[in-house]
């Protein structure tokens, strides 16, 4: 009576979900010899691997936008010229009919269409002179899209005389001594040469030596004066998107509509080397998750050999009352979720703390000349995050389960009496 009694107690137990049972007294109250180094090991692995991978994704997000908004506000997303074969810096005049520019705005993704035209110059400050390429706007320009970047002084105010008012770079306010409310001469060469006195408005830092070597932003009125334009003529059109995305879709559409005699280029076009650099940068984040997933993968296979190392006893005790292999794996299998569970948590904490850091204080600095910008930035959506916690645990898990199979190998006669 008594024999059957504990044979039906074995079964009671074996017929509850003993495996989470089992797993979870061995975790919280099972006494750990050598692996208890391992398995705080494998954790700090996994919590080393999981945070490395969301900072680099958030990092690389964060630079890529960065550099992207710097070169999309300057330039616009797609820009419309005359499709000819003038090379030089002043584009050939063209004009869109209101209906062209209705159409336009009717392509999904367009937000806004701006005017603007380049003419090439010569600064004249106190005998010092620096060859620039004026960028003239007006007053439909969303200067939004520079204001980040002033450092000194405001954006152009179009409520006044706009013609006279320039903004110019950090690179060229410090080689020719100026800042804002100084006033001085630019030379445009022409027949016959004209120049025109101008006051500094602001001064700005993109970062980007061609930039800010180059350009200077002034008014697009004062163009077509020197070149004689009529007041609907314009060097160029450039256009913003609420989807970058969605960029080549919306150039081949918007070219689509234009007339035979102009051409849509968008700004991975014009900037290639920049934007493939850019692409390029995505290969590090892979380098970086299969390099760190190895890491977690090898610490965590030998956390899961060595424990079933040091249980060899009690899986031969299982296998003598008649536990099958399955239930045996899934009690380790259990174990193990539950450290790449813990590693995941710490790790998360790890970068949410980084992360909120780093975009608070931008305490770690890049150079400038170098990087476009001058901190490290940050930036990345909650399910990113999601995704990477669940893509490591699921490798984590199919990972293990090769190892877990050495457990129906094991004989509970040889194993019983294991010191």
């Amino acid at each position: 009576m008594t024999k059957n009694a504990n044979f039906a107690k074995v079964q009671i137990i074996f017929s509850l979900n003993f495996p989470y049972f089992l797993a979870k007294r061995m975790l919280f109250t099972g006494n750990r010899t050598f692996s208890k180094l391992i398995v705080r090991v494998t954790i700090g692995a996994l919590a080393l691997a999981i945070s490395a991978i969301i900072l680099s994704v958030a990092i690389l997000k964060g630079f890529k936008t960065e550099i992207i908004e710097k070169q999309r506000g300057f330039f616009g997303d797609i820009i419309i010229t005359k499709n000819d074969l003038n090379a030089s810096y002043e584009n050939t005049p063209i004009k869109l009919l209101e209906q062209d520019i209705k159409h336009i705005k009717g392509v999904p993704w367009v937000r806004e269409i701006t005017p603007f035209a380049t003419k090439a110059g010569i600064m004249n400050v106190k005998g010092e002179v620096e060859g620039v390429l004026l960028k003239g706007v007006d007053k439909t320009y969303n200067q939004q899209y520079i204001k980040p970047n002033i450092i000194k002084g405001d954006t152009l105010n179009f409520g006044e005389s706009a013609t006279t008012q320039l903004l110019i770079s950090e690179y060229l306010a410090s080689r020719l001594s100026l800042d804002v409310g100084d006033k001085f001469i630019m030379y445009f060469v022409q027949d016959p040469i004209r120049k025109r006195p101008f006051s500094i408005r602001g001064i700005y830092t993109t970062h980007s030596e061609e930039l800010d070597k180059t350009y200077v932003i002034g008014s697009l009125d004062l163009i077509r004066r020197l070149n004689d334009l009529d007041d609907t003529d314009v060097g160029a059109y450039q256009i913003r998107i609420s989807n970058f995305d969605s960029l080549q879709v919306a150039t081949q559409q918007i070219a689509d509509l234009l007339p035979i005699e102009m051409n849509a280029t968008n700004i991975v076009e014009q900037m290639p080397d920049i934007f493939n650099w850019l692409n390029m940068l995505d290969m590090n984040d892979n380098i970086i998750f299969v390099l760190m997933m190895l890491v977690a993968i090898i610490n965590m296979v030998s956390s899961l050999l060595i424990s079933i190392l040091e249980r060899s006893a009690m899986i031969g005790v299982l296998k003598a009352l008649g536990y099958v292999n399955t239930g045996i794996r899934k009690v380790f299998l259990y174990g193990s979720m539950y450290l790449i569970g813990l590693g995941l948590l710490i790790g998360n904490g790890i970068a949410l703390l980084l992360y909120v850091f780093q975009t608070q204080t931008h305490f770690f600095a890049l150079d400038p000349s170098t990087y476009y910008i001058e901190y490290v930035p940050m930036q990345i959506h909650w399910y990113q995050v999601v995704g990477l916690n669940v893509a490591v645990a699921v490798i984590g898990l199919m990972a293990l389960f090769i190892p877990a199979m050495l457990i129906s190998r094991i004989s509970p006669i040889k194993t019983i009496q294991f010191k």
